[in-house]
């Protein structure tokens, strides 16, 4: 158990080390208690101009009931933190983001709020402490999920979202998640969360089993997934970390999003530093490595990086100048002192499998 985001939170479980939790979820079905990160609604008649007031998200042109990633912006195109908005066919909006942010997330957001409402606009903010959060992961989830419910869940596709029954309690289930698998969100009331996390356990469709931190790391760094604090942060513009989908071609043409003249800047000349993939051998790089060109030249740092359980090799993503960012680049690692050799490659490091309907 390690502290994490004022939570005590399991590294692994006692049946599995990280690397065969790992493994356990790209073959079959694992869970992951994501209870502490923040579960939020937004309603009042204004609420999308209100979130794509603060967001780069295209809310307008998203359609109910379905869910997408985008990030915060600062004035200065920084990244406040990432989460998912849903917007849902019962008139408000769904938000989950970063436990770790919670604190600056709801500040930032209160302070827009107050903002917005000196406009005489209708919208609020609603926590939902009262919700838990487990995320069901693998190419066996969603047949565990339809043993649980009577509605067909091949009806979800990714980032589809329903409010459906489980066990006589409603439920929000999501189809999305961090690992690059197919899977679904929970978001439960409080006290229904043990006895249906025990059902999916105990079910019959697929070998269920619990994951902690160390394999959802290596899970979301397999995906390409970026981590707040390591990978993206304030300092860094959408662009930069490439997440320039992110951002649709009405909030482009609008430019109507904080920092909107930074990042829709960098979107058509090339920032100095970008986010890319890596592979190596050897000792693996961490958060923090130094990354050299071939003369020795620093050219950026690693953020993220673990020897892959489904590759064999190390995997890593970090910033580099733009120069570098070719796939098949060659770079250097100075791990310890240590010259790494390794190269620049695409990401996701393994396919994503995600859902999408035939």
């Amino acid at each position: 158990m390690v502290p994490f985001a004022g939570y005590w939170m399991p590294v692994n479980y006692a049946d599995s080390s990280i690397s065969s939790s790992h493994i356990h979820t790209r073959t079959h079905v694992s869970i992951f208690d994501v209870s502490h990160m923040l579960q939020t609604e937004i309603r009042g008649k204004d609420k999308i101009k209100f979130m794509e007031s603060i967001t780069v998200l295209d809310l307008k042109g998203l359609a109910e009931d379905r869910g997408a990633l985008t990030v915060m912006t600062t004035s200065q195109g920084g990244i406040i933190d990432d989460l998912i908005v849903t917007k849902t066919r019962d008139g408000y909006l769904y938000v989950v983001s970063n436990a770790g942010c919670r604190d600056k997330d709801l500040a930032h957001i209160r302070n827009q709020l107050s903002e917005f409402k000196k406009e005489n606009n209708d919208v609020k903010l609603e926590i939902r402490d009262d919700l838990s959060l487990i995320a069901v992961q693998g190419p066996g989830a969603a047949a565990v999920i339809q043993s649980l419910i009577k509605d067909d869940i091949s009806n979800l596709a990714f980032m589809d979202s329903r409010i459906l029954n489980i066990e006589n309690a409603k439920c929000r289930v999501t189809r999305c998640g961090y690992t690059g698998e197919d899977g679904f969100e929970l978001s439960i009331p409080n006290e229904y969360a043990v006895s249906i996390t025990q059902l999916i356990l105990n079910n019959k469709s697929d070998s269920v089993k619990l994951a902690g931190l160390g394999a959802r790391d290596s899970l979301r760094l397999e995906a390409g997934l970026c981590l707040y604090g390591n990978d993206m942060d304030e300092n860094v513009t959408p662009v930069e970390a490439s997440l320039s989908w992110l951002i649709g071609k009405t909030r482009r043409e609008t430019a109507d999003f904080p920092g909107a003249d930074k990042i829709l800047s960098q979107l058509k000349s090339k920032p100095q530093t970008r986010r890319v993939g890596f592979i190596s051998h050897g000792p693996a790089a961490r958060a923090g490595t130094k990354i050299l060109n071939p003369n020795g030249d620093l050219i950026g740092t690693v953020t993220s990086g673990c020897p892959s359980p489904s590759l064999k090799h190390n995997i890593s993503m970090g910033y580099v100048k733009s120069s570098y960012t070719k796939i098949g680049t060659e770079v250097v690692f100075d791990i310890r002192n240590k010259m790494i050799q390794a190269q620049v490659t695409k990401m996701p490091f393994v396919a994503h499998r995600y859902y999408t309907k035939k």
